[in-house]
């Protein structure tokens, strides 16, 4: 039997968009705004569930755990956008934060909209990938009724992992799902059932948050600083270096100078303020975790 998903507020029509196809461009585009605008504030409502999911996430991080993100479509591609910027970002291990998108890889590029239809498919995703009760599985769906998605969530709640349902319509099946439901209720579309307008947009602002807020929990950065981030081209070098000079206030030649010696913005920073060689600097951020702040602020015993 055929699924209906018209009572979905994600599928509802949007009365203020009716007509949008008889407006001017600009009045088009003023329209269009005037909905994104709402998208930030419904994500603001759901701040206590996302800083909960936050520090969950952490507690399972430092517990050797994984976060999985897993969806169908612009959900799926979002999740996978995120994970996948987390390595240059922050050198996190690249199967730290993992991104699952149904139909595979080749999906990012080419829709492939059936593959979002299989519960079972869901579920095998993840036990491929050796889930354990230390794991935290985040299931993407802006309807919050994706069989790829529930069967993902169903079979990570069976093996103990942590389970955060993110989707656009509250009270949905994913919200009841899982343990954690992040719930931004952003309403009708700009075009009925085109998710990846204000539902999409609600759904990266929260993965920014999410790992955002674990990076800094987990001692990743250093005030608003990516202490982190790989200086492996030219852009990303002159971005390490005005870091290095911003934290220790030293001029840049001499910033360039270290991260040269250090090999690393973090390490650079520790030589520089501690004044110590390269291998005491490594070696005291080891002793703290690779948490510059602890490594700079904790006194030798």
């Amino acid at each position: 039997m055929a699924v209906s998903t018209g009572n979905l507020a994600t599928e509802a029509p949007n009365p203020a968009t009716a007509h949008i196809d008889a407006l001017s461009t600009r009045e088009m585009l003023e329209l269009i705004s005037a909905e994104d605008a709402k998208v930030a504030a419904a994500v603001h409502v759901e701040i206590p569930s996302i800083a909960h999911a936050i520090d969950e996430i952490v507690a399972r991080f430092a517990k050797g755990g994984r976060l999985f993100y897993l969806g169908a479509g612009t959900s799926g591609r979002l999740g996978v956008l995120d994970a996948s910027e987390c390595p240059p970002t922050f050198s996190t291990p690249k199967d730290l934060i993992q991104g699952i998108i149904a139909g595979g890889d080749s999906a990012l590029r080419t829709s492939s909209e059936k593959s979002e239809d299989s519960r079972e498919e869901g579920a095998n995703e993840l036990a491929a990938r050796n889930i354990t009760a230390n794991d935290i599985v985040c299931g993407i769906a802006a309807s919050g009724r994706t069989p790829y998605v529930l069967g993902a969530v169903t079979y990570a709640r069976s093996m103990n992992a942590l389970t955060i349902g993110l989707s656009c319509v509250p009270g949905s099946e994913l919200s009841q799902a899982a343990e954690i439901a992040i719930t931004p209720d952003t309403g009708a579309e700009v075009l009925t059932g085109s998710t990846r307008l204000k539902a999409g947009t609600a759904t990266k602002l929260v993965l920014n948050m999410l790992t955002t807020g674990v990076m800094i929990r987990s001692g990743y950065t250093y005030g608003n600083l990516m202490v982190n981030v790989q200086p492996t081209n030219e852009k990303l070098v002159d971005r390490a270096q005005r870091i290095i000079a911003t934290a220790t206030n030293c001029p840049p030649e001499r910033a360039a100078e270290l991260l040269q010696q250090a090999g690393s913005v973090k390490t650079a920073i520790v030589m520089q303020q501690l004044q110590l060689s390269r291998d005491k600097a490594e070696e005291k951020l080891a002793i703290h975790n690779g948490n510059l702040r602890l490594t700079l602020t904790t006194p030798d015993i």
